[in-house]
């Protein structure tokens, strides 16, 4: 009946440590890029929604239909 001694304190900094390993990860793929790979992808989220945009008919808008449905 002898079960393993665990040190409380120890046992609460590993956990601490992995909890802010694993926040720092996520925050490394959230705010991870540099300002020109932010500006390129905003640059290129543009060009799509321009190109989408110019592609739309003249005085259609979404959800309205001519045949009535």
């Amino acid at each position: 009946m002898s079960g393993d001694i665990v040190n409380l304190r120890q046992a609460r900094k590993r956990r601490k440590r992995a909890e802010d390993e694993s926040r720092a990860a996520q925050n490394r793929i959230t705010f991870g890029r540099t300002k020109s790979e932010k500006q390129a992808t905003s640059a290129l989220n543009t060009l799509a929604e321009k190109r989408f945009e110019a592609g739309r008919r003249e005085g259609s808008e979404p959800g309205n239909h001519e045949d009535g449905s």
